[in-house]
């Protein structure tokens, strides 16, 4: 499983709340845990447990493998394509919005792991200099990739993980798993992939596949959501080629499923949580939701529910990665 991993790296620093390390030429070291924005050995929002939840300690024998969307979205700094690894700003607005209402969905289940990286800002999506986008996104991955392998060298002790990822933390996902995970001695370890919020190919991995139901493991599944009757240039009601899996279900056919199997979501404030809010059905390239019904859910306007992707059926996933990891261990007993 390690053969491929070069170099040897530091074991971790010890965590202290009191302490704020600064990289050395501007690039994280993961030895240090002010470079993991969760991780295990430290106190931080992807720990959080809703007030209303019965918190269950359990031995945890799995990790997730976290990567966060995009957080560096306000104007460029200093003409900067990739966020600072030390930006206190967009570390702790990454901290408090996709590790807190996104990676804190696995904590029940999981070994919580979500390295920083240099991200790219989210005008590198939609650049026309191909070789500034290039840039960007190829220096992102480069700590995303050394992030995993650290993971795999020093953390993962032989444990079965999971992937998660959302927008751009699928964009690195994809090649990640490319490169890394879907090959012989890792992929046995893969329980499952969460690549959501971008469009990922049903044959996107050579080994790797799209899950076909709730029961299938050492897959992958991926959607993006948005309200009935949503139109765009990169939504196709016909495109079969991109893998979308109904979150409400589990499965990859058209059929509309109920509102009534929607578990629950959480809301801006974590706290406040609604079930049966949305139906859901997979057309095209898309999951297609009713519009969610909640106190104050007239207001919401947008139908592209892109930022929500994990928060509209945070309970879904929860009950899901529960599942497959049960499957997992029933089938490698």
């Amino acid at each position: 499983m390690l053969n491929f991993i070069e170099g040897c790296l530091p074991k971790i620093t010890p965590y202290n709340e009191s302490e704020h390390f600064t990289s050395i030429n501007g690039e994280p070291d993961y030895s240090i845990l002010d470079y993991w924005a969760a991780h295990p050995l430290k106190k931080d929002p992807s720990d959080s447990i809703r007030k209303r939840e019965m918190a269950t300690v359990t031995k945890k024998d799995v990790d997730v493998f976290y990567l966060y969307p995009t957080t560096y979205t306000d104007e460029l700094i200093n003409e900067k394509n990739n966020a600072d690894i030390d930006d206190r700003y967009i570390n702790k607005k990454t901290d408090y919005t996709a590790i807190l209402y996104q990676s804190s969905v696995f904590n029940k289940s999981c070994n919580v792991y979500g390295p920083r990286y240099r991200q790219a800002h989210i005008s590198m999506y939609y650049t026309v200099d191909t070789l500034k986008r290039k840039s960007a996104f190829d220096l992102a991955y480069q700590d995303v990739k050394k992030a995993f392998l650290y993971y795999l060298k020093y953390e993962n002790k032989g444990k079965p993980f999971i992937i998660s990822s959302h927008s751009q933390g699928t964009t690195h996902a994809i090649r990640l798993i490319k490169e890394c995970v879907d090959k012989e001695g890792v992929s046995d370890k893969l329980i499952l992939a969460y690549l959501v919020g971008m469009p990922v190919k049903k044959r996107e991995f050579k080994n790797i596949q799209l899950c076909k139901d709730s029961t299938d493991i050492g897959c992958f599944v991926s959607w993006r959501t948005f309200q009935n009757g949503y139109v765009n240039d990169y939504i196709s009601l016909t495109d079969t080629s991109i893998g979308v899996v109904n979150p409400l279900s589990w499965e990859v056919d058209n059929e509309v499923v109920d509102a009534k199997k929607h578990m629950g979501a959480v809301l801006y404030n974590y706290n406040k949580f609604v079930w049966s809010t949305h139906s859901a059905q997979v057309i095209g390239n898309g999951l297609f939701i009713s519009k969610p019904k909640f106190f104050g859910s007239f207001l919401i306007k947008m139908k592209n529910y892109h930022a929500g992707d994990y928060n509209l059926f945070y309970e879904n996933i929860r009950h899901d990665v529960e599942r497959r990891i049960s499957i997992y261990y029933h089938r490698n007993m």
